[in-house]
């Protein structure tokens, strides 16, 4: 007899990014009890690479993960970042994140400063600005919102941002992620990354909630999702699949 061929995840299941193998009971249940399956094999376990080395811990102030006010901006009285012009916002930001790491890289991308270079005084800095424009949403749970934009590096490459107001009117980015945006998505209070993987099978989705205590949106599950056949689905709609 043939064998079956083996089951597929329907598309918009997501299986955990990270799965280790684990030994089962070398038995199987039925209706009369646990029957011996024979001998499955050996288990090994994990087996640790490097484990005398670890890596330094970041410099104060050197971690995109923290939360960080952005200088050069004015105040804002109303406590919501709508009315604030996103490209401003970001050009401050990158250009002080830059000075901040050296150039280095470990905050903003090395050629970010000459992207947004390329923004005018324009509302929505002319026609050649990488700014992405500017998305509004609660995600503190405040009631107030929040600014979430991009700034595209090389086409492919781009920097989120997500920026609130503070208690005292400083604007304060909270989240600060660069990487392939296959996809961006919000609902209620969370905003999930899509982004490709090494597996054109799947692609990686990474949930981001706000953490009050730590004053950041902080990730909160990261995912795979099974892809779906390419589509024709334009740009800015949801075009669940994965890029190539």
């Amino acid at each position: 007899m043939r064998p079956s061929p083996p089951r597929r995840r329907p598309h918009g299941s997501r299986l955990p990014a990270v799965a280790v193998l684990l030994a089962v009971t070398a038995g199987c249940a039925d209706v009369e009890g646990l029957q011996d399956a024979g001998d499955l094999g050996t288990v090994h376990s994990p087996q640790s690479l490097w484990r005398d080395i670890r890596p330094e811990p970041p410099a104060p102030g050197q971690s995109p993960g923290t939360a960080a006010v952005v200088p050069g901006l004015p105040k804002v009285t109303t406590g919501s970042m709508r009315g604030v012009n996103a490209v401003d916002v970001v050009r401050a930001d990158v250009t002080a994140a830059t000075a901040q790491d050296g150039g280095t890289g470990r905050l903003v991308d090395p050629r970010a400063v000459q992207r947004v270079a390329l923004c005018t005084e324009a509302p929505d800095g002319g026609p050649d600005c990488p700014v992405r424009p500017p998305v509004l949403h609660d995600m503190t749970g405040n009631g107030k919102e929040e600014l979430i934009t991009a700034l595209d590096i090389d086409g492919r490459l781009s920097e989120l941002r997500v920026y609130t107001v503070g208690a005292d009117g400083d604007i304060t980015r909270i989240l600060s992620r660069r990487g392939v945006l296959e996809g961006v998505e919000v609902a209620a209070e969370h905003l999930a990354v899509r982004e490709p993987t090494s597996n054109p099978d799947y692609i990686s989705v990474s949930d981001y909630v706000w953490d009050p205590d730590a004053g950041i949106m902080n990730l909160s599950q990261l995912t795979l999702d099974e892809c779906a056949g390419l589509t024709d689905t334009p740009l800015g709609e949801d075009r669940s699949r994965c890029a190539r």
